[in-house]
């Protein structure tokens, strides 16, 4: 199992506000220390508010490839639906050059709206717009001279796109939420998959992921082809008890925060303690209990060839996020690879 971060670039820790410049300057370090302690994947996110950064996930992976050596690059997830796919392809394309070949992408619909009406997209077309422009991006990664039209973008006729990536097929995978048809989708095209699931207990969606196999097996594609990941919030800490104290408040107070914005009741101590229990989605322990987590994850999904932990959201400081990405590094993904 692969295992990584993903960051939305939040610019807020607990009470504190960062300068944008702290923050950004912050990120990059964390991610030379995911390089460093031997972590496979750092994701960054694509939102469009005042508190996170990462409008442009692009361009701060570019600037991490050059400060890093080995780790993969990818996007988390990129909002394709309100992006142009010739753009998109272009600025990983060039991430994977300057990268010498870790650029990835993880493209979706967006679970967050704010890039609609930023860019001039309807709602009403949310899926329309995906379909068609992840056709479209697929086109270019495999085909050097496109010609495609489609309803929200001009045509394209013989059309070169460059540059081209370094290697030979630019990994794309398909985020997902919990719509059957998304997955669906993903095994139908041979993408390899990723489950963001964020709350409630993770095996209720082994009956999507076996969807997901059983629509690539009927397209052709081998069980080898249809990689699994699942990204999901998390934070490893020396011990259970360290890890609760210091993730439960800052935990509490977001999602607090955001069901008063979405309609949600406010976060109880036996609501998350039901979450961080064996079945529970959030992966919030010492490194024994973490390793432990994921593999029942993994069992219970049939399978999952990569996990990324959501640890910016709540409220953890720089030193607390670089003290986990090293005990994830040095003692999570040992205990993985000694019991996989």
């Amino acid at each position: 199992m692969e295992i990584g971060i993903d960051s939305f670039a939040s610019a807020m820790y607990g009470r504190n506000t960062l300068s944008s410049v702290d923050a950004m300057e912050q990120l990059l370090d964390r991610i030379v220390s995911a390089d460093r302690a031997g972590l496979d994947v750092y994701g960054i996110g694509e939102h469009h508010k005042k508190e996170f950064l990462d409008s442009a996930p692009a361009v701060i992976l570019s600037a991490a490839a050059a400060r890093t050596s080995r780790i993969r690059l990818t996007s988390a997830v990129t909002v394709l639906s309100t992006s142009d796919p010739v753009r998109v392809y272009q600025n990983f394309a060039t991430l994977d050059l300057i990268s010498k070949g870790r650029a990835e992408l993880v493209v979706g619909r967006g679970s967050a709206i704010d890039a609609y009406p930023l860019f001039g997209y309807d709602l009403k077309d949310y899926d329309a717009l995906f379909r068609e422009k992840l056709e479209l991006l697929l086109q270019i990664r495999d085909q050097e001279f496109v010609t495609w039209s489609g309803k929200f973008r001009p045509a394209l006729q013989n059309q070169p796109v460059y540059p081209r990536s370094l290697q030979e097929k630019l990994p794309v995978w398909l985020g997902v939420g919990g719509t059957p048809e998304s997955f669906a989708r993903a095994g139908a095209l041979g993408l390899p998959l990723m489950v963001a699931i964020i709350g409630g207990e993770t095996e209720r969606f082994r009956p999507l992921v076996d969807l997901y196999r059983e629509a690539g097996r009927q397209a052709g594609f081998s069980p080898e082809q249809l990689k699994v990941g699942l990204h999901s919030p998390g934070y490893v800490a020396a011990t259970t008890e360290q890890a609760i104290a210091d993730y439960y408040p800052g935990y509490a107070e977001l999602w607090t925060k955001l069901g008063r914005e979405r309609g949600w009741p406010p976060v109880t101590r036996t609501q998350f303690n039901n979450l961080i229990a064996p079945r529970g989605v959030l992966v919030v322990g010492g490194p024994e209990q973490v390793a432990e987590k994921l593999l029942r994850h993994s069992e219970a999904l049939g399978g999952v060839d990569r996990f990324t932990f959501q640890m910016d959201n709540a409220g953890l400081t720089h030193n607390q996020l670089v003290q986990s990405i090293e005990l994830i590094g040095t003692q999570v993904m040992p205990l993985l690879k000694s019991r996989e």
